[in-house]
């Protein structure tokens, strides 16, 4: 057990510093090819963040170890609102300005809805998978249409501030992005390999330590930028990448996953994981937009119910964990 646990925490370390060098130099080299900062801001740090949950759950499915995947995407999705936007709000109230964001929201809110409905056969199959990747594409164009009508947007302006403080040539840009492109596929690989050794050895699902290990080791990359981002005061920026991260989970690494490897899903995953994960959306959607006048602001006390929310589920699945253990 101790090989598959040290493999699981040197994947994890390289895994965050290899996706930071990946996203940066995404990042970079997209702002020295022209792209605006409000698109670098939706789409290559907002969806960047994903690499690691992307290459993780694309070889988990390869390998066999579907359940992995799923647990990867909606784990992941878990701990960005409940660890990394909660803890944030915590340490200082999160105000949301950006337009896009409050409009990207609801479609986050329908995307999770149609997950359940993706999932209620009991099977997300290859079909299931090709209709997830193909609304991420229609995502994509839409996040690029958005992005030539609302140039003013705050959250453009906030990235360029963040890419101009860490200036970047494209030579540089694009080694970083290859070099942590490269990088992320050997992490993942470790990873995945002592995550589904440690399920193993723990005689639980790989779904449940995907939901746990592996779904918080892999928004360690979010977590990382929405510190950077809060200690400049770009509340946009932490709030929209939070959004952008569980928009690709949901619907481009879950999607991919499933074409490689059909995903089973028990009646659980309804019940305990999607059924948490859909509150902690509305939760966040509710405080980030504002209703009756109240501008879209995430206090310290909505930042708490987030955290607190987390905190209760991984203690729950730490649990499950330790009863499978304590079954051997």
């Amino acid at each position: 057990m101790l090989l598959p646990l040290m493999a699981v925490v040197a994947g994890l370390v390289l895994l965050v510093w290899s996706a930071e060098r990946f996203v940066d130099g995404a990042a970079a080299t997209s702002r020295r090819l022209g792209v605006s900062p409000l698109l670098v801001g939706m789409l290559v740090i907002g969806f960047g963040t994903s690499a690691p949950e992307l290459m993780v759950s694309s070889l988990a499915a390869g390998q066999g170890n579907p359940g992995l995947a799923l647990g990867n995407g909606y784990g992941s999705n878990i701990a960005n609102i409940g660890l990394i936007l909660g803890l944030m709000a915590v340490i200082s109230p999160l105000a949301v300005h950006s337009s896009v964001i409050r409009r990207e929201l609801p479609i986050l809110v329908a995307v999770t809805f149609l997950s359940a409905l993706l999932m209620w056969g009991g099977v997300i199959g290859r079909l299931e998978g090709s209709l997830l990747l193909t609304l991420l594409a229609a995502m994509i164009g839409f996040s690029i249409w958005q992005a030539h009508r609302s140039s003013g947007d705050v959250l453009g302006a906030e990235t360029k501030e963040s890419l101009q403080a860490h200036p970047m040539s494209l030579r540089a840009g694009v080694i970083w992005t290859l070099v942590g492109l490269a990088l992320l596929v050997l992490s993942s690989r470790i990873l995945v390999w002592g995550a589904v050794e440690i399920a193993i050895g723990f005689g639980v699902s790989d779904l449940i330590i995907g939901l746990t290990i592996v779904a918080v080791g892999t928004s360690l990359p979010e977590l990382a930028s929405s510190f950077s981002a809060l200690r400049k005061g770009e509340h946009d920026l932490v709030v929209g990448n939070v959004v952008g991260s569980n928009l690709f989970n949901t619907l481009g690494v879950v999607g991919l996953a499933a074409v490689i490897h059909p995903i089973e899903v028990g009646g659980e995953v309804l019940l305990r994981d999607w059924s948490l994960m859909t509150v902690m959306t509305l939760l966040m959607t509710v405080f980030a937009i504002g209703w009756k006048g109240r501008p879209g602001r995430i206090n310290r006390l909505e930042g708490a119910m987030l955290l607190t929310l987390f905190v209760g589920y991984t203690a729950f699945m730490v649990h499950l964990v330790m009863q499978g253990a304590g079954a051997l």
